[in-house]
């Protein structure tokens, strides 16, 4: 079994700068392990972006190969806290995380905080596997607002958990086994905020992982661009 994989980044219609990070940076395929991550920072126009990126370089490059997906993420906010103290001048950043470790013989642990998401495609149906850390979302779970409500809600950007908000973070920790022939993702608020489920799963169906990536990506600018929009699309073939 195989890995062929995409990634793809973009600010957006509305905003001046991306606050996103990916990982990896470009396309590829292999038949070993593939670690893939998205983080949405945020904090301020420069913030964010540091937030981010500290985030993605100690999580994915600098956290070791032995190193689970919780403890990926966990280092990933440790590093934030340290460039804080560093400079005081960056306190109040931070960013939402969602990292997978795909393995060849299919299976996928996946660590999560925030609202970035992980999706899996498996015959023509897509499951959202991770569940946001929102206010919104816990509302909707409280059954005190409906789906309609959510998109409107004032407060559907308010999180609940984050990178950067303190030493002890809780990690979501989710496993699960792929078949040959799905397809999975991960993508920032950028794009879960401006198309829904029904629609990403019709554009995720078709083409390469580099095609869906872009599609999803003008999709989302399409439907107004309010955030930057940052995705990765990976293919597990036989």
């Amino acid at each position: 079994m195989r890995f062929l994989w995409s990634t793809g980044s973009h600010q957006g219609r509305v905003r001046d700068n991306n606050e996103d990070s990916v990982y990896p940076t470009s396309a590829g395929k292999t038949e070993g392990p593939l670690l893939v991550a998205v983080a949405d920072g945020m904090g301020g126009h420069v913030g964010g972006e540091i937030a981010s990126a500290i985030a993605i370089e100690h999580a994915t490059v600098l956290a070791g190969e032995e190193a689970t997906p919780q403890e990926r993420v966990v280092a990933g906010n440790e590093a934030i806290m340290d460039a804080v103290l560093e400079d005081p001048h960056l306190a109040g950043m931070g960013t939402t995380m969602t990292l997978a470790l795909l393995e060849p013989l299919g299976r996928v642990t996946i660590g999560h905080v925030g609202d970035t998401r992980a999706y899996l495609l498996r015959e023509d149906e897509l499951r959202r596997l991770t569940d946001d850390h929102s206010v919104v979302e816990m509302y909707l779970a409280a059954g005190r607002i409906t789906e309609d409500e959510a998109k409107r809600h004032p407060q559907r950007g308010m999180l609940t958990r984050a990178l950067g908000l303190g030493r002890d973070l809780e990690v979501d920790v989710r496993r699960e086994r792929l078949r040959a022939g799905d397809r999975f993702m991960l993508c920032s608020d950028g794009l879960s905020s401006m198309v829904d489920d029904d629609r990403i799963c019709e554009l995720l169906i078709d083409g390469t992982p580099e095609e869906a990536v872009w599609t999803l990506i003008d999709a989302a600018n399409l439907a107004g661009g309010f955030d930057n929009v940052t995705l990765v699309v990976v293919d597990y073939l036989p």
